[in-house]
């Protein structure tokens, strides 16, 4: 293990990186609560959404490499901010209309539209637990509800009376002139109505602990304890509230959060706290280049992305690039399948320098399977394709011939791959698949092809048949030689781009293929 530690001081991995940035905040002296303390913040205002396990998992991430380095032991907080009023009814929950009473009531005090759960808050929750359950995370759960009415925060919310010009303060300057005058860090919540109340202050007690204003709907002058669950904080004064009433070191959030950094940490100092290591990373995008949002309901959700391939294509896509905007549809999975496949075959040869490099340690950690995946998902989707495969029985035809010692039993990866291409092929490729017809030029090569593979008399071996499919173009003067394989797809298999076309022959069958070509000549796939 010295040696792992060795190398994860030096390694350029990110999540290195980061876990090195925390380790030296505790350089001089270990943590006096004893731990290092990471932790994911989710706003449950509608359904959980992919993004909110990417943050997990990146944390999670870091919280390795940082076990790597360190015998500090670590915990990983999910803090839920059910409290919130629920600003507007999301459009992808059932029967929207019955919710707009509930406008601004915390979201554990407003019904669960689907009927499931005592709120819509405990709803999100329980879904997001479901899913970060599905990936085997390591993290406990705090609900804001159950946080503030437990007293947990109390001690917070009476320093942040003592403090109120201080933190005001730091708001103000970040506020609109307008805003200003009417802005206050805490949000009572009214005792009769339910309602989370964007009002005024009109005083602050710090000794009695309690808060003053008037009731927006009577009038009257009301005065509450801040403490039990009472009054919350504003959503930004919140952040740094709970850094300091928590004693975070690490917290990660999206690119559209970096901007209040310089408040939630000069909130946090005000309080008495020491400002956490952040990670801002860039936002996932739709299939439009816009941002995805969990009210609109426009990206994938991880039930979406689990349909079409495993849980583990879904973390190595999280892990690249965390900083870079990446567009997150249902496109980006094969090749998120396929690569982190590639990943797992070259992790079992590699040095302990090259593994804390490879994404699939930051994933499995020092429990890396071994893949199975004798054929390409990409392949398994064109074999699909030209198979009109509706089961994914049809595909291990293929398969076995092509490897016949592999079964759903020794292969159970590919057998899952398999049903998984089945139902991404016919619910993505196949409706989207247009064959054109070959250019004379093309329709002479793929002759020529065809002559030769009726010639062929050797095994389905991949790379032979992938230099002879190489001869054929150069032969044709096809030049770049790209463009005869792009005629090959788009000619054969409807698509723009393939899989290598020799390893396709040796999975599908030389007479198939030729059967294949003989039909693109006389214009049947069209």
């Amino acid at each position: 293990m010295a040696k792992m530690t060795e190398a994860g001081m030096t390694s350029k991995a990110w999540p290195f990186e980061e876990a090195r940035r925390i380790l030296k905040r505790y350089e001089k002296a270990p943590p006096e609560k004893g731990f290092v303390l990471f932790e994911t913040g989710y706003g449950p205002s509608g359904l959980p959404h992919i993004g909110t396990f990417g943050e997990v998992a990146r944390t999670t991430m870091i919280r390795r490499a940082f076990q790597e380095i360190s015998d500090i032991p670590t915990r990983l907080i999910c803090f839920s901010d059910d409290l919130d009023g629920m600003r507007k009814v999301p459009g992808n929950v059932p029967n929207p209309d019955a919710l707009q009473e509930h406008l601004q009531k915390p979201l554990t005090s407003v019904p669960d539209p689907f009927e499931k759960f005592e709120s819509f808050g405990h709803h999100n929750n329980a879904m997001l637990r479901r899913f970060l359950d599905t990936f085997g995370f390591e993290y406990e759960f705090i609900s804001a509800t159950e946080f503030y009415a437990s007293g947990k925060f109390d001690e917070v919310l009476l320093r942040a009376a003592e403090k109120y010009d201080e933190i005001m303060a730091v708001m103000l300057k970040s506020l609109r002139e307008e805003r200003q005058q009417t802005y206050s860090i805490f949000l009572p919540i009214h005792p009769e109505t339910g309602r989370v109340l964007y009002v005024p202050m009109k005083k602050v007690d710090a000794a009695e602990g309690t808060i003053t204003f008037d009731d927006p709907e009577s009038g009257a002058e009301m005065t509450l304890p801040l403490t039990g669950g009472n009054v919350k904080l504003q959503w930004k004064p919140d952040f740094g509230a709970r850094w300091a009433a928590l004693e975070v070191d690490f917290e990660m959030y999206g690119k559209d959060h970096s901007t209040n950094t310089p408040i939630y940490d000069g909130i946090c100092e005000v309080l008495g706290g020491r400002k956490p290591n952040h990670f801002s990373y860039e936002l996932f995008l739709d299939e439009q280049g816009q941002k995805i949002s969990k009210t609109k309901g426009n990206g994938l959700s991880i039930d979406e992305w689990l349909t079409y391939a495993a849980s583990e294509s879904l973390s190595y896509f999280m892990y690249q690039k965390p900083k870079t905007a990446k567009r997150m549809h249902f496109d980006v999975i094969p090749k998120a399948v396929d690569e982190y496949h590639q990943q797992l075959r070259a992790y079992a040869t590699q040095d302990i320098a090259a593994r804390l490099n490879n994404p699939v340690f930051h994933i499995h950690g020092h429990n890396v399977p071994t893949s199975d995946m004798v054929v390409p998902f990409a392949m398994l989707l064109n074999l699909a394709a030209v198979s009109g495969a509706e089961e994914k029985e049809t595909l291990w035809g293929f398969i076995q011939r092509y490897a016949p010692d592999a079964s759903a039993a020794t292969h159970p990866g590919l057998d899952r791959a398999a049903g998984f291409a089945v139902r991404y092929y016919n619910d993505f490729v196949k409706p989207t698949r247009v064959y054109r017809a070959p250019t004379d030029k093309e329709r002479a090569a793929l002759d020529d092809l065809n002559g030769r593979l009726a010639a062929w008399d050797g095994p389905p071996d991949a790379e032979a048949l992938q230099t002879m499919v190489f001869a054929v173009g150069t032969e044709h003067g096809f030049d770049p030689l790209r463009d005869w394989f792009t005629a090959l797809y788009e000619v054969l298999l409807g698509a723009s781009q393939g899989p290598r076309f020799g390893g396709f022959i040796a999975l599908y069958g030389v007479d198939e293929t030729r059967a294949l070509i003989a039909d693109a000549l006389a214009g049947k796939l069209i």
